[in-house]
């Protein structure tokens, strides 16, 4: 049976290097003395490679620099709560399939392990340029949510609205407060009936860094896609489900929870990135 797949939107690549990567360490790159853009420039121009240093994680590939870039997925069932989530993600590069290639063997590339914190797929020199979790806000604005058994004392004598997201509603909170306002209402509410665990209200302050701001893109997509610009590139993040996560990928590489990244031909003899994880197999739970 054919794979049927879904758009999920486009990314730009102006440097000519596309990367696939785990959005939980894109900022360490930088830390650990070379930028991601230096090593996934040198990947690609031997065709494309994996990238591995400490927890960081990611592929990087030769890609078009004036098109936008087609991301696609087919899906499967999650065994979490049989929700459609990635099987398989494709993203068209913009190349020709070279002529010298073998376009019905797909080429290795390396594999990656699905990150809790999600992927993130974009320029590479673009993705320099990334604020991660703990990072400081270029827009200098925060997000503050809150929920627990209280909850509904806590927005009595507070406030905040809904934030809804997909399937149903989310926390309570405000959105797009100056990072100190936010930071002192968070602090307010923790005070009040916050840190007693299944008794008081849970509180997050949620910094408007490139990390925070995909995910929360994502909040009304069904696959959690969230499309954002970092360095003046057009980004696409996927923030993975943490209860499917922790049926299939935990443990990720130290589990052997990593899945192919390969190259291939598509039907029109153009350049694809593919990374497939198998679907959870249901009928294994009866053995």
């Amino acid at each position: 049976m054919p794979e049927t797949f879904v758009e999920l939107g486009s990314v730009t690549a102006p440097s000519g290097v596309l990367v696939l990567g785990m959005a939980g360490w894109i900022d360490y790159w930088r830390e650990l003395g070379q930028p991601l853009s230096e090593r996934a420039r040198t990947a690609a121009a031997s065709g494309g490679g994996h990238l591995h240093e400490w927890l960081c994680e990611a592929v990087a590939v030769p890609a078009a620099d004036d098109r936008p870039l087609t991301v696609r997925a087919c899906t499967s069932p999650s065994p979490f709560d049989e929700e459609p989530t990635i099987s398989t993600l494709e993203i068209s590069l913009g190349l020709p399939w070279p002529g010298t290639v073998d376009g019905v063997v797909p080429v290795q590339l390396g594999d990656l392990p699905v990150d809790r914190c999600g992927m993130v797929i974009g320029d590479a020199s673009g993705l320099d340029a990334w604020t991660g979790m703990n990072d400081e806000p270029a827009n200098g604005l925060a997000d503050v949510t809150f929920w627990g058994r209280y909850a509904d004392d806590a927005h009595a004598r507070f406030g905040g609205e809904r934030v809804e997201r997909y399937g149903g509603d989310g926390p309570h909170g405000w959105l797009d407060l100056p990072v100190a306002e936010a930071a002192a209402l968070a602090a307010e509410l923790t005070a009040w009936r916050g840190g007693l665990r299944g008794k008081g209200v849970a509180v997050s302050l949620d910094r408007h860094t490139d990390y925070y701001r995909f995910r929360r893109a994502g909040w009304h997509h069904p696959l959690h896609i969230g499309a954002i610009e970092v360095g003046g590139c057009g980004v696409i993040g996927i923030d993975w489900d943490q209860g499917d996560h922790s049926m299939r990928h935990r443990g990720e590489r130290d589990a052997g929870q990593v899945y192919p990244v390969t190259l291939e031909a598509d039907g029109d003899g153009q350049t694809v990135m593919r990374w497939i994880i198998p679907p959870y197999d249901f009928d294994d739970e009866d053995d």
